[in-house]
């Protein structure tokens, strides 16, 4: 599962849960309670309410609520909060689309005193995550310029303290090419590869697989990114069918056979190992 889909099922079980407590005392009006009649959050509101209340008109459409509740809900403490307010910016999602803003929100976050093992450390792990591919890159137009040793900065506090599987590729791929300011190195670049192939993320278990295949063990390495592909998602499954087509081609067809058999298992037993 990637991160993204672990904080919004996070999110989603919060709110259930809280919504289920609250039945007991009868239904809350959020309409009533959180906003006053010029659309504005009431003072005093309860941030988790609001939170809450956010969560609901999002779902149903009602964007322009939920920006406000989140903005409230942020503001006095609710870590989720921002964590909606910064993927909204992020994506253009019920307001325009604005990185720069999506980064402030992501470095609020960051900024937090979250331990590794709490509630709120999927928010942490994909702020620091999302900080890292924007300092990768840069925003233009902004004060955010590219540094990809910051950004390697970022991906390394999400991968080891977080265990971040798509930080753990992001590190992964910068040993692999000595870039963000560390030395090359392939034995370092596989190990980050294999932490983020054990949580079942492609792009890492094809790009092992690889590593695998060109270091003599072709068996294993054509299966590994044979199932690679079977897993990925749309967007990454053209890259990681040429380096497979590639390998498939060059393989004998005894370990064409032997691999396919082996990526089946690896399929079933969901694992990289």
């Amino acid at each position: 599962m990637q991160i993204f889909d672990v904080v919004r099922t996070t999110l989603l079980s919060a709110v259930v849960a809280a919504a289920t407590l609250g039945g007991a005392g009868g239904a809350m009006a959020f309409d009533d309670k959180v906003f006053d009649d010029n659309g504005a959050v009431k003072p005093k509101s309860s941030p988790w309410a609001v939170f809450q209340f956010g969560f609901s008109a999002y779902k149903n459409g009602h964007k322009d609520q939920a920006v406000e509740a989140y903005r409230y809900a942020a503001e006095n403490g609710q870590l989720g909060a921002t964590w909606k307010l910064a993927r909204m910016y992020a994506e253009g999602d019920g307001v325009d689309r604005n990185d720069f803003e999506a980064f402030k929100f992501y470095s609020e976050i960051v900024e937090q005193d979250v331990e590794p093992g709490s509630p709120e450390e999927s928010y942490v792990s994909d702020a620091l995550f999302a900080l890292g591919n924007y300092l990768k890159k840069g925003i233009p137009d902004s004060p955010i310029k590219a540094n990809k040793v910051a950004a390697q900065e970022y991906y390394m506090r999400a991968a080891a303290n977080y265990r971040n599987p798509d930080a753990q590729f992001e590190m992964g791929k910068m040993f692999l090419k000595g870039d963000g300011g560390v030395k090359a190195s392939v034995r370092q670049a596989g190990r980050w590869f294999q932490l983020a192939a054990e949580k079942g993320h492609a792009g890492a278990q094809a790009t092992l697989g690889n590593l695998l295949f060109q270091s003599g063990k072709v068996v294993r390495g054509l299966a590994m990114m044979t199932a690679a592909l079977d897993r990925a998602a749309p967007a990454d499954q053209p890259w990681i069918r040429s380096m497979q087509e590639e390998a498939f081609a060059l393989a004998g067809e005894a370990d064409r056979r032997t691999a396919i058999a082996l990526a089946e298992d690896i399929l079933t037993k969901g694992t990289a190992q």
